[in-house]
């Protein structure tokens, strides 16, 4: 009877998971069917498994529309910003982390930090444009990188903060004794005990860079710096509102980077974190 029941409780779970499985997968997969499925097959009832294939609605993007342009800012905006990002926020995380402050400021540093990060995006707009303006910046990327940057210092800040932290002291103490410098303690010995850290943090800039819009509507100026979510948004027009495979091909289009970029990183999620760093 007990094997029966556990038999009966695995039958059940993996109904569930594959239910949910579904239910997660199935927007996925439309999107690609649409991207895929001819224009003509979108009106009236549309069928789950299209009757026919076309790769037209891709042609259009990159030939008449200029997809790849956008492609190619938006990653330039997101490689960019997110490499800033990291090398600014870890460096502060470390000396946040590690450091003894004369005064009691290292906990309402990390809330004033962590503040500019729970603040709506929108609050920073009228200041920042005026800013980029007087600058004579906005018909460039140059905003669209900085607001990014502003952003994800810091996320990355607060979120490196516990893996610094979680770190045994006496990997420092180790390394100075061997007359390690205290850059060399932190590129050679710090950094690679927190690549895990490093790897999370690095996805969710990353997306946040990608996925940028708020910032891209209000600061780029001329189409040729449009990234990707803002032609998508300026595909979705009145004149082509009901071109649901041209948006579609180019969201298909837009996840690719983000898909390969964590299928990248996720090998180093798995790492240990500091085995084996102390000397016995």
């Amino acid at each position: 009877m007990g094997s029966k029941r556990i038999s009966g409780m695995t039958v059940v779970k993996g109904i569930v998971c594959a239910i949910l499985l579904l239910v997660a997968l199935f927007p996925i997969y439309w999107i690609v069917a649409m991207a895929i499925r001819p224009t003509s097959e979108m009106t009236g009832h549309i069928s789950v498994i299209p009757h026919a294939l076309t790769g037209e609605h891709f042609r259009q993007l990159f030939v008449e529309r200029g997809f790849g342009s956008s492609i190619v800012n938006s990653l330039q905006t997101t490689l960019i910003s997110t490499v800033i990002s990291l090398a600014i926020g870890l460096c502060t995380a470390y000396i946040i982390s590690r450091a003894r402050f004369r005064m009691a400021i290292k906990k309402p540093l990390t809330y004033w930090i962590l503040l500019v990060r729970v603040l709506p995006p929108v609050a920073f707009t009228i200041p920042l444009y005026t800013m980029f303006s007087k600058l004579n910046i906005l018909y460039s990327r140059v905003p669209v990188i900085l607001a990014c940057i502003l952003i994800n210092i810091p996320l990355i800040i607060w979120f490196m903060i516990s893996f610094f932290q979680d770190l045994p002291v006496d990997i420092d103490q180790s390394a100075q004794i061997d007359g390690a410098t205290e850059w060399q303690l932190f590129t050679r010995i710090i950094l690679p005990l927190v690549l895990p850290g490093i790897a999370a943090i690095a996805m969710l800039s990353f997306m946040y860079a990608w996925n940028e819009y708020t910032y891209s509507i209000i600061f780029v100026q001329t189409p040729r710096n449009y990234t990707v979510p803002l032609t998508l948004a300026v595909l979705n027009t009145e004149d082509n509102l009901t071109n649901f495979g041209l948006v579609a091909a180019g969201g298909v289009i837009s996840v690719i980077p983000i898909t390969l970029f964590v299928i990248f990183a996720q090998n180093y999620l798995i790492s240990g974190l500091s085995s084996g760093a102390v000397k016995e």
